[in-house]
């Protein structure tokens, strides 16, 4: 790999909006909507509550429009 090029990161779960739902989101979520375990994640349990707050902040507003 070269100096040049850049290694996409993931992002964090605190940096991924509620409102980006789709691509974000597909990576912790079953095809059913279920939120994937940390077994099956590999986050921390800090990182797990963030990303379910989040899932769960974005199905609200959904519920909401």
């Amino acid at each position: 790999m070269s100096t040049t090029e850049q290694k996409q990161q993931t992002p964090t779960p605190a940096e991924i909006p509620f409102t980006q739902v789709t691509q974000a989101m597909n990576r912790y979520t079953t095809d059913t909507g279920k939120i994937l375990p940390r077994k099956y994640t590999h986050l921390s349990a800090r990182h797990q509550r963030a990303i379910t707050k989040t899932i769960k902040q974005s199905r609200n507003m959904l519920l909401a429009k």
